[in-house]
């Protein structure tokens, strides 16, 4: 690898292991791609200081920051702690206000606090918290890519997208969003590349528009 190799570290969804990346590839002579996984939180952890715990993890300077869904608010808050090269979203929001009113609604009453329980070992529910959409048909893509099923983990996780306290979008951040996601609905999101029939699970089945457009979103100025 040269000195102009460019670092992309990719941050999965909520609940969802790296391997949802497997399918993603750069060109190798400009590109090294770094697959980042979940940490359990500590007691009472804030996403902040989760984010700078996540950040040893980052072996590079000037790196790429790629999130989706969670993962997307979590490379936001690291992006805080460091600086990158560009930093890019996926299938998630730049700010509070892209939130879905439920959401919104689950921080106001704090509903939040007694999802987890159900979700631990659910795998079904758990797609449908993580995912949404029908799952029935889909279970066993869910059941491999779907593996944080920690109780404490999750309880942290949806506490910490309901309750994301982030007012102003960052400057620079590219937000690439499917206009068919039903966790964060397109109705919500301002200034996103569209992709069209894109879902909430696209960084799986439209990898390819993201291994031929990725590159050059990276390179742009």
């Amino acid at each position: 690898m040269n000195e102009a190799t460019i670092h992309v570290y990719l941050m999965p969804g909520m609940a969802a292991n790296p391997t949802i990346f497997e399918y993603i590839e750069l060109p190798k002579n400009q590109f090294e791609i770094h697959w980042l996984e979940w940490m359990l939180p500590l007691e009472d952890e804030s996403l902040s200081d989760y984010a700078l715990r996540m950040v040893n993890n980052i072996k590079h300077d000037n790196v790429v920051l790629i999130g989706v869904s969670f993962g997307g608010v979590l490379v936001q808050e690291m992006s805080k702690h460091i600086q990158v090269k560009k930093l890019i979203i996926i299938s998630s929001v730049k700010s509070m206000h892209e939130l879905p009113t439920h959401m919104i609604l689950a921080k106001k009453t704090k509903a939040y606090a007694f999802v987890p329980t159900q979700l631990a070992g659910n795998i079904e529910l758990l797609a449908k918290y993580a995912l949404g959409g029908s799952v029935k048909k889909r279970l066993d893509l869910y059941k491999k890519y779907l593996s944080v099923n920690d109780s404490r983990y999750l309880s942290w996780a949806i506490k910490q997208i309901v309750c994301w306290n982030q007012n102003d979008i960052l400057p620079g951040v590219v937000h690439i969003h499917g206009d068919k996601d039903l966790v964060f609905p397109i109705k919500n999101i301002t200034n996103c590349i569209t992709i069209k029939n894109g879902t909430h699970i696209m960084i799986i089945n439209k990898y390819k528009w993201f291994n031929e457009n990725l590159p050059r979103i990276i390179l742009e100025n």
